[in-house]
């Protein structure tokens, strides 16, 4: 296996670590809004950007991703390879060494047996952790002593960096969660809204789906470091209202995800107050097709694989669907420089982006509606397509955002077209993207027939991102509604892609198999791609040291932010 070329391609030598340009704290406030207010402050009960990224603050991995898409050291000084004999020569172990002296935010140790629990914490049985693809192939962790971390795998590992790597998969405290395994997961209230952390903050209040007030980390690593005394991370509103509030009226210091029209962007940087900040990754706007049967009369079993959807188990309405789809125009609306018109799902790095699906990028109204014909769905007199009694009418849900209820309008127009009826909803993104398993409102629930929002994953790596597809990735009662795979997808020939990857350290080998599974989703129209999207963020003009990170938390430098003077 050639695997120097593909872990030298993931690593480099040293963490990105400007110089911090005041003492800690000296800096005072500040300000950062999220118009999609962070729910819970842990990455393990919760797939949403906006959790992840306001846990970032505090909790962090043992490695990450700078600016590059390269893995830096991060609670370590050395990423372990083959070459350092931090890997083993048969790939079935990796070796970690925490840094001397590393201290939780309630001043005590940080230990390896803390990273063994985080292992086994989103591993219990009967928990819904969010990131149990990161753990795939993990048989144990050992600890020879506290500062040395022994990952073991069941197979050969040519890329061992899905645990404990990237702001997904953060470091928790034992002490503080020894009593919240499985079934107690969610219940932890004061954990899951406080966590102690080794980042540069400590959460001081945290109101769900509103506001996260934080503090410097009296206990933080580097001495000099945070420059801010204190954080406030605002939630709700929209990304217009966000936009303005650096941008126009300089109200806040930075301002996330301004999922807005171009124009509409450059208007707000005329004003002056703040920059415009923007970078490609992998993140791709999507419609997820259910197939399963979201009928409410199903009760416990709505939206389980015990009921296959009654109409989007056809693939030829699947795929009417997607043809029918203008993914250019809702392109130039939407995000003109800042997005790019997609058919996959894996758009980036470039050695994993498949050119088989292109054919989505010509709109096919005609072909939809002949494609529907043909497999028996008639128009009625209502115009909208029924076979054996079963009427084409669906519940679109999205997060509310401007841009997103511009592209239902169009869909559904487009749909209404090829006799498809649409109904529309839009959620709140707080609520949309939160982790409650109690809420009928998630998108991990996915109570409707189709649903659209975006995606990403750390790293440039996608092992772990396309076993997001995997069959017990599907969210369900039993694991507390968490798991990536909204569409319930499952098929044995994509587990087996998944397992050969897993064992596979060829990187030309890896991005054919990455291409497959891409093209095997792409093509059973379980997943209709429409824009990959720029990250597209804004900061004050006196706010200095942001790096922005479209393959990690957009917050991973935090600690290096300050006001410039």
């Amino acid at each position: 296996m050639k695997l120097k070329s593909l872990l030298l391609g993931a690593i480099a030598a040293t963490a990105f670590a400007p110089a911090a340009m005041a003492e800690r704290g000296s800096d005072g406030e500040v300000k950062i809004i999220y118009w999609q207010a962070p729910s819970i402050m842990t990455p393990y009960l919760s797939g949403g950007t906006k959790d992840l990224e306001a846990a970032s603050l505090v909790l962090e991995p043992l490695a990450r991703y700078n600016e590059t898409g390269a893995m830096v050291p991060w609670l370590v000084d050395v990423v372990p390879t083959v070459e350092n004999g931090g890997v083993s020569e048969d790939l079935t172990s990796i070796t970690w060494k925490l840094k001397e002296g590393l201290k939780w935010s309630d001043g005590t140790d940080v230990t390896s047996e803390d990273v063994k629990f985080t292992w086994e914490y989103c591993t219990a049985e009967g928990g819904g952790c969010a990131q149990s693809e990161k753990f795939l192939d993990v048989t144990d962790v050992e600890t020879p002593d506290a500062q040395t971390v022994v990952v073991k795998f069941g197979v050969a590992k040519p890329f061992p960096y899905g645990p404990f790597v990237g702001a997904q998969s953060a470091i928790l405290q034992k002490a503080q969660f020894k009593d919240c395994m499985g079934p107690k997961m969610p219940e932890c209230t004061d954990a899951n809204f406080g966590p102690i952390g080794t980042g540069p903050f400590v959460v001081t209040d945290f109101r769900p789906n509103d506001v996260v007030q934080l503090e410097a980390n009296p206990h933080y690593r580097d001495p000099a470091k945070p420059a801010f005394a204190k954080v406030t991370l605002k939630g709700g509103g929209d990304a217009t209202s966000a936009g303005r509030s650096v941008l126009e009226t300089g109200e806040y210091d930075y301002a996330w995800n301004l999922q807005l029209a171009p124009e509409v962007l450059a208007n707000m940087e005329a004003a002056g107050k703040g920059k415009i900040v923007s970078g490609f990754g992998t993140l791709v706007e999507r419609i997820m097709v259910n197939m399963t049967d979201p009928s409410a009369s199903l009760g416990d079993e709505r939206g389980t694989a015990a009921h296959p959807h009654p109409f989007l188990s056809d693939i030829n309405v699947r795929k009417a669907l997607s043809m029918a789809i203008d993914r250019a125009l809702l392109t130039e609306i939407g995000y003109g420089d800042a997005g790019r018109a997609t058919c996959n799902v894996l758009p980036a790095p470039e050695i994993y982006a498949s050119t088989a699906n292109d054919a989505c990028l010509v709109q096919d109204i005609a072909g939809a509606n002949k494609l529907l014909e043909d497999a028996g769905w008639i128009k009625g007199g209502d115009g909208v397509r029924v076979k054996d009694g079963v009427r084409l009418s669906m519940l679109f849900q999205s997060s509310t955002n401007a841009v997103r209820q511009d592209f239902q309008a169009l869909i559904k127009q487009w749909w209404s077209e090829i006799g498809v009826e649409t109904e529309l909803r839009n959620i709140d993104g707080s609520v949309f993207f939160g982790g409650d398993p109690g809420s009928p409102d998630t998108f991990q629930k996915f109570w409707a027939d189709v649903e659209m929002y975006a995606n990403n994953f750390d790293g440039t790596d996608p092992e772990a991102y396309m076993a997001n597809w995997a069959c017990d990735q599907a969210p369900r009662p039993e694991t507390q509604w968490q798991g990536n795979n909204m569409p319930r997808f499952c098929s044995e020939e994509y587990e087996a892609l998944i397992a050969q990857m897993a064992g596979t350290g060829d990187i030309n080998k890896r991005a054919e198999l990455a291409k497959a599974m891409n093209d095997m989703l792409m093509q059973a129209y379980v997943i209709i791609p429409l824009v990959d999207r720029g990250r597209v963020s804004a900061h004050s003009n006196s706010l200095g040291g942001v790096v922005l990170n479209t393959w990690d938390s957009e917050l991973w430098n935090a600690a290096d932010w300050h006001r410039m003077k």
